[in-house]
């Protein structure tokens, strides 16, 4: 079964509907899931910020963490990923966050699914081409198995 490293624009699609969110969920057969521990803050955060905007109600919310708990993905430390992500964030031109997935994505020798379309825009502006392989968009997941 193959592996991907995942980030928060598609765990969350998992627990609250919204767009993208039956791509993702058509995910969760067929694959094993890997994530830095960075994703429990970014979901939890993506979370509150949607119930400030109105967009769940508490309760919910408290739920979707929940669920994203129980969700299956293993969680990998960040450690021995700093001077990778440092390296690309600089080199990249964009904040490290998002290259923590892609430092353990190449680490792992897996790849890498996101549906935040900036990041995959800035990948295949500036990413060499072997980083630009591991990226994949969550809409073409399924049509560039590896």
């Amino acid at each position: 079964m193959e592996t991907l490293v995942i980030d928060a624009s598609i765990a969350v699609k998992w627990v609250v509907k919204e767009e993208g969110t039956e791509a993702a969920l058509g995910l969760r057969s067929g694959f094993r899931f890997l994530a830095p521990e960075l994703l429990v803050a970014e979901c939890s955060n993506i979370l509150w910020k949607k119930v400030q905007r109105g967009e769940l109600l508490r309760d919910e919310a408290v739920m979707a963490s929940r669920l994203l708990e129980r969700a299956g993905i293993e969680f990998v430390p960040m450690r021995g990923v700093l001077e990778q992500a440092t390296d690309l964030a600089i080199t990249l031109s964009h904040p490290a966050y998002d290259w923590v997935y892609l430092a353990i994505a190449r680490q792992k020798e897996a790849r890498f699914v996101t549906a935040d379309q900036r990041l995959l825009r800035i990948v295949s502006e500036r990413a060499s081409d072997e980083l630009t392989r591991l990226c994949v968009s969550l809409s073409d997941v399924r049509n560039s198995s590896r």
